[in-house]
């Protein structure tokens, strides 16, 4: 894998395009986050990892709103997510998010699940949605199933559906949520090639994965979370070769071996 050197100061003073500041969340009485920092830049490809409940999903929920945090700060795009109102609005619109199930509309076809959202929230015509969806159907490969109904096509082909339908708002982050957890073993990669093809044309991404390959290969730092903190945080090379916590050697030893079992 090359690593594309960026000059320093494109790196060093560019502001995160997401900054997290000592972020704490509960569910009730639960503590789910806690103490979460962590910057973003433009560009970078971040992989999320660690067991069941650490709150890895919640951290990228956070990110466009859909929980809300008690105590914290959360800027993204140079907005502040932490005061609401307004503000909420104009990050969502940046920021495209892929879920485990695929939540498409399944009333609409393909094609108007991937138009409603730019004629809505940017008040494109039924024509310029028609096109972006189009180029974007294009981009996931599959624009022959445009006039299909979600019903009609596998999950693979519903995730990147999915993946399209965020991709028509032109979002600058996109936020994958254990996009290919739901998947048959055979569908995964599907979802995965169309995910790498996006990082390699620079999109800011953040995706909570299991698989390991995918941030071996497409991650600048993978984090690592266990019990709602961020246990360690590395560049992929180093996070598999020389994990620092016991925690995350030890999940490391349980998926890898679970996935060559594979």
């Amino acid at each position: 894998m090359t690593d594309t050197m960026q000059s320093p100061s494109s790196t060093q003073d560019a502001t995160p395009i997401i900054r997290m500041e000592a972020v704490d969340k509960w569910f009730g009485k639960f503590q789910v986050l806690t103490g979460i920092n962590l910057n973003v830049r433009a560009g970078e490809r971040i992989v999320v990892c660690g067991p069941s409940g650490s709150g890895k999903s919640t951290l990228i929920r956070c990110i466009n709103r859909l929980e809300t945090v008690q105590s914290g700060r959360i800027v993204v795009n140079g907005i502040d997510l932490t005061v609401g109102g307004k503000n909420v609005d104009s990050v969502r619109q940046e920021v495209g998010m892929v879920f485990q199930q695929f939540n498409l509309f399944p009333h609409l076809t393909v094609l108007q699940n991937c138009m409603l959202a730019p004629m809505r929230s940017r008040g494109l015509s039924r024509e310029a949605a028609e096109t972006i969806a189009m180029k974007y159907l294009h981009r996931v490969r599959i624009p022959e199933q445009a006039h299909k109904y979600p019903s009609q096509l596998s999950g693979g082909q519903q995730q990147r559906v999915a993946i399209a339908r965020a991709l028509c708002m032109t979002p600058k982050i996109m936020l994958f949520d254990e996009p290919t957890s739901a998947l048959d073993p055979e569908m995964v990669k599907e979802v995965l090639d169309t995910m790498v093809s996006l990082a390699e044309e620079g999109m800011t991404m953040l995706c909570v994965t299991h698989e390991m390959g995918f941030a071996r290969s497409v991650a600048d730092r993978v984090i690592f979370m266990a019990e709602g903190k961020i246990i360690e945080e590395a560049p992929p090379q180093q996070f598999f070769s020389h994990p620092q916590h016991e925690t995350t050697r030890n999940f490391l030893g349980q998926i890898l071996n679970s996935q060559h079992a594979h």
